[in-house]
């Protein structure tokens, strides 16, 4: 199974990675994006089974490049890893058809606990 991790802090997308690892799903392979643009370009050269997106990136924002992705019939499981969770964002996430919203700072148990269903 693939996994696109996209946020334009590399940083980021290694604890994430990190995180995948230790909460079990190190076996599928990672595949990461540094920005809105590169999300959109890896997910239409890759075509992953999961993305896995920062909120604010330059580019194309994460909710930008969903509401693409939606609009063009793909329906590839999609969430967000996040600092900023406001309410606002969580219905904007969940009215453009993302399946998760994880705040920072998260951990393994709940990356398990989310992404256990989607991942096994």
């Amino acid at each position: 199974m693939k996994i696109l991790i996209a946020d334009d802090s590399r940083v980021m997308r290694q604890i994430v990675t990190r995180t995948l690892r230790q909460a079990g799903f190190g076996d599928h392979e990672l595949i990461e994006a540094g920005d809105g643009r590169q999300l959109y370009d890896k997910f239409m050269e890759e075509k992953p089974d999961v993305v896995i997106s920062d909120w604010n990136m330059p580019g194309m924002t994460g909710v930008e490049v969903l509401r693409v992705l939606r609009s063009e019939g793909h329906n590839v499981p999609f969430g967000f890893v996040t600092s900023e969770c406001t309410a606002e964002m969580q219905e904007a996430a969940t009215a453009a058809g993302a399946l998760f919203f994880i705040s920072k700072p998260f951990t393994a148990e709940g990356f398990t606990e989310i992404f256990g269903p989607v991942l096994r």
